[in-house]
């Protein structure tokens, strides 16, 4: 705007100084450029213990703890430079410290550099710290019980490590006393019982100002226990019930008030009503240790929005949420109230009132802009009329704050309530005049974004959402649900005139022709569509004291629609988890007392089925699944399903003779320990739970995920140093559970016995997966997946499947122009995008989504069908490789299955010699790609327009490749398996 601007504020010299060095550490900047960016020159002592302390247990312990877990040359490098920057630290800075900071700047003063870093001492304290509940009790102290020798006193427990762990469920007025319900504790010191167990809310306000100490009750609140994070502790009486009465807050700021009148007065200024805030804290006395701490944590929802309570005529208590989470009561007078809103031409008038004031000079604050406005003084304080022009309030991206500077008089923010509330429409823009969630006025301009006004659950656990959205432009809408994963669905919006409704299903969303659960998490909505605009959904304020967010079970899951950050509507989802197997503690029981025992009791006849992690029905497992049904093999089938990813069909579904129906365990349940300690069989693709110790008569088959192309395993620079890593440990102990290894080629077993340690039986059959590829039906196999995505005969399909970036793995842009792809490879093509699941999700303009009914966002890219989709969430990668008639790839195993078509393969390796520096290759790309090798995105975009004629160049090298990499891949892999397996299997439990 162009009314002016604040002055701006002088920065906090410390604040400034810790982040850049903490922008420094997430850069990956040697650690000399992190201290440097610490320099103490210009600041008062007090500064400079601040920063040394804030630096010792931020960025600088978590640069040491990174090193410990390295090798001995960067830890040594860190502690010679640590060790000249505690050279200038005081002594009561790190004695204030945290216990495990404590220790390890302790060690690294006193002991010999070269020993430290070549010892696992720093690496043990490490790990060791990471556990909250390693505290004992001596006497009436706590200290911490860490495997590292040093003075007793370094482990004594300060108040930098008695922080309290607080969340708030509930913030309500109940009989007019505001009552706060949560829970908190000290991490690792149990509250089993009532006794020697005290918690009072204590609010503290301005200096001067006496604390309110609430009337505070310790409740039975075994929840607490399920979640927690420490094994082996007992919160069962953490929860807490905290009641406050206004007239303690109303006399102190009585009080308050009275002295800050007397000192107007005496400056010849008349008497103001003033704010006061109280900071809520929380002081606990459990088994002989005390401590304090804020009162966080707000439970997502309506805890986030407590209300407020009107005490006397223009004056209210409001309860509210510090940007860090930290509750403030807050007693507040309105100084200031809006009144009405009106759009006058180009410019938006706002009218007001301030209650019991005469004010005839002043201004209008918007955010950081003044603007002039009128005053009237009237019989029962002042008017005030502003007018705002909207050109000015366009141009604005952020909403804004209204606040009124009466001459003379400090700032008062206005306050409003609904009715108030105004919508400015504005072709396909708005100006909307809102209340925050203090009731504060907020204006904003931006483009018109949908509200909701009603939300319905019905009994099937469907969620009906209508409301309004003043959109002009014409054309399909989508409502967009998205995970912060990358994930993402579409449900098409109903639309009439300036109302919408659209009607989903959490338990079934359509996904590639079939249905899937929402995955645990927390799913943003918005509408996508018009000029490819995407507009944040909203949820109206005057629904939100009638939102339902409870809990609503669909089929063992349960999903809340819920109001978060005041009005942003957001779903989530999660298992529904029984009791006994919540938190640490159910862990610790399944994994020490249920999953033993069930290890002693005899073996079923069953196998369990596991396929990346649960995720997905999908690779080898899937394929040995299916060829076993096939035969009719009615033994014992379990699939381990994570998060309500899929379900397996049984045999009438994939078409075979009714009555073969799988077990489905949830992944980490019970049933699951249970599953993995009493099946015969064990078919996977991966590494098993870390918990899983093969017994001597099952048969674990490891079908691994893909020959390798990159470096696996002990092959990893980061696995063969010395002292072996914690990881190196961990595979050895994974692969002494294998009995089988099954892999495409004697070149891949080479390869994988080397990397893997494994000296055990090898089976060279070809991987099952692949048997598809081959199969003589697999014309209708991929007439029935094109149909399922979406895409109509005739349509020439490239496959672009890039691996994964140790050095990278946040960036997921795809490193080809889509726009120039669909230009130069015409309406005849798709091409379909499958990022990694270690990566994070690709993104590029165009690149769509697909949803019920594929559609691409309107724009320079637009038409009824997209050229590129995103495929990365497809279940199985076989049936986009059976569809495929061109396959674009960097260093993916992908490349070994595929040649078992026949059809040509474009390698793109933009980053291919910075890629073999880091994770290391086991082919020379140059002399044995199948293909062209090719390193900028315009030459493989022209390599697969022109493949029909480049492809004959690599006849010769592609059979080299296939008689060399995949010799057995012919159709019967999975036949081969199975009879390996479990037709032999079967055969000696006949005999016995």
């Amino acid at each position: 705007m162009a009314t002016g601007a604040t002055p701006a504020r002088t920065g906090d010299v410390v604040a400034d100084r810790l982040r850049a060095a903490q922008d420094l550490c997430d850069r990956g900047e040697p650690l000399d450029a992190v201290i440097a960016a610490l320099g103490t020159a210009g600041l008062t002592r007090g500064q400079r213990r601040r920063l040394h302390a804030e630096a010792l247990a931020g960025p600088l312990g978590t640069r040491l703890d990174t090193a410990a877990r390295r090798d001995a040359t960067r830890l040594r490098q860190a502690i010679d430079l640590l060790r000249d920057y505690l050279a200038d630290v005081d002594p009561p800075v790190r004695r204030r410290l945290p216990v495990a900071r404590r220790l390890a700047y302790y060690l690294v003063e006193h002991r010999d550099p070269a020993e430290l870093a070549e010892g696992d001492e720093l690496s043990g304290l490490v790990a060791a710290a990471a556990e909250p509940s390693r505290r004992v009790r001596r006497g009436l102290a706590w200290y911490a019980d860490l495997p590292v020798k040093a003075p007793r006193g370094l482990f004594r427990l300060r108040r930098a490590d008695l922080v309290p762990v607080t969340e708030v469920n509930d913030v309500s007025w109940h009989d007019g006393r505001l009552r706060i319900t949560g829970h908190a504790y000290l991490a690792g010191l149990s509250v089993r019982s009532r006794r020697f167990n005290r918690a009072t809310v204590v609010l503290r306000g301005p200096r001067g100002v006496p604390p309110v100490a609430a009337r505070t009750r310790r409740v039975h609140c075994p929840a607490v226990t399920q979640g927690a994070a420490e094994p082996g502790c007992n919160y069962d009486w953490a929860g807490f019930v905290a009641e406050v009465r206004p007239w303690s807050l109303r006399w102190r700021a009585a009080l308050r008030m009275i002295v800050h009148g007397l000192r107007r007065v005496l400056r010849g200024r008349p008497v103001i009503s003033d704010t006061t805030t109280w900071r809520a804290d929380i002081v606990i006395w459990s088994r002989g240790a005390r401590a304090t701490g804020a009162v966080r944590g707000p439970m997502m929802g309506r805890t986030e929005r407590p209300p407020g309570l009107p005490v006397r005529p223009g004056w209210w208590v409001r309860p509210a949420w510090t940007s860090d989470r930290a509750l403030q009561i807050v007693l507040q007078p309105t100084r200031a109230e809006l009144t009405s809103v009106t759009a006058a031409g180009d410019q938006i008038e706002l009218s007001g009132v301030l209650p019991g004031a005469r004010v005839t000079r002043g201004r209008a604050r918007l955010g950081g802009h003044r603007m002039t406005a009128d005053f009237v003084p009237d019989g029962e304080g002042t008017r005030f009329v502003l007018a705002v022009p909207v050109s000015a309030l366009v141009k604005e991206r952020d909403a804004r704050r209204l606040w009124i500077e009466p001459k003379g008089d400090p700032a008062v923010p206005v306050m409003m309530d609904n009715a108030t509330e105004t919508r400015v429409e504005l072709d396909r823009r708005e100006v909307t005049v809102l209340r925050d969630r203090r009731d504060r006025a907020v204006i904003a301009a931006h483009r018109v974004w949908p509200v909701i006004t009603a939300a319905e659950w019905a009994a099937d656990g469907t969620l009906t959402l209508s409301g309004v959205y003043p959109d002009t432009e014409p054309g399909h809408r989508d409502l967009v649900l998205r995970q912060r994963a990358g994930m993402a669905y579409r449900v098409p919006l109903t639309r009439s005139g300036s109302s919408f409704s659209v009607r989903l299903s959490p338990g079934a969303m359509p996904r590639f022709g079939g249905t899937v659960a929402l995955a645990s998490g927390t799913w943003s909505l918005s509408v996508a569509g018009g000029k490819g605009v995407t507009a944040p959904l909203r949820v109206d304020h005057p629904l939100l004291d009638d939102l339902d967010e409870g809990v609503h079970e669909v089929d063992g899951r349960e999903y809340r629609l819920v109001a978060t950050r005041f009005d942003v509507p957001v779903l989530t989802a999660a298992e529904r988890t029984p009791d006994d197997e919540k938190g640490a503690g159910g862990l610790w029981s399944l994994r020490r007392v249920h999953y033993p025992a069930e290890r002693r009791r005899e073996l079923r006849d069953a196998t369990v089925y596991i396929s990346f992690d649960g995720r997905s029905y999908s690779d080898n497992a899937r394929a040995v699944y299916e060829e076993r049904l096939r035969r009719g093999d009615d033994r014992e089938h379990i699939w381990v399903v994570r998060d309500g990813a899929f379900v397996p069909p049984d045999s009438g579904t994939l078409g075979l003779a009714p009555g073969i129906a799988p077990t489905v365990v949830r992944e980490g349940s019970r049933e699951h320990y249970t599953a993995m300690a009493r099946a015969r069989h064990i078919v996977t693709n991966g590494m098993l739970p870390q918990w899983f110790r093969a017994r001597e008569d099952q048969i674990c088959v490891q079908t691994w995920h893909g020959s390798p192309l990159k470096r696996v395993g002990g092959d990893q620079r980061h696995l063969a140093r010395e002292p072996r890593p914690p990881a190196w440990y961990r595979q050895a102990a994974e692969v002494a559970n294998w009995d089988l290894l099954v892999t495409q080629s004697p070149w891949a077993t080479g390869v994988l016995r080397r990397a893997f340690g494994y000296g055990g039986d090898v089976l060279e059959s070809g991987f099952p997966r692949n048997d598809v590829l081959v199969h003589p039906d697999r014309a209708a196999l991929a007439a029935a997946v094109r149909h399922g995505l979406g895409i109509p005969p005739g349509r020439r399909v490239v496959l672009y499947v890039p691996t994964w970036r140790d050095h990278d793995r946040r960036n997921g842009t795809v490193r080809l122009d889509l726009a120039e792809a669909r230009r130069a490879l015409g309406r005849d093509h798709v091409l379909l995008v499958r990022g990694h699941a270690m990566q994070a999700p690709p993104s590029a303009p165009g690149l769509v989504v697909p949803g019920p009914v594929v559609r691409a966002r309107p724009g320079p890219m637009g038409r009824e069908l997209p050229f590129a989709m995103d495929v990365t969430t497809y279940p199985d990668l076989a049936d986009l490789l059976l569809i495929a008639d061109v396959l674009i790839t960097d260093y993916s195993s992908v490349v070994y299955d595929f040649v078992a078509t026949g059809r040509p393969i474009v390698f793109f390796g933009y980053d291919l010699e910075r890629y073999r520096n880091t994770r290391g290759l086991y082919l020379d790309l140059r002399a044995e790609a199948p293909g062209p090798l090719l390193a900028d995105g315009a030459d493989v975009i022209e390599a697969v327009r022109l493949i029909d004629a480049l492809a004959g160049d690599y006849t010769e090298r592609y059979e080299r490749f296939v008689r060399q990499y995949a010799p057995r891949e012919d159709g019967k892999a999975a036949g081969r398996l199975v009879d390996h397996v479990f037709t032999r299997a079967a055969a000696a439990t006949d005999v016995r």
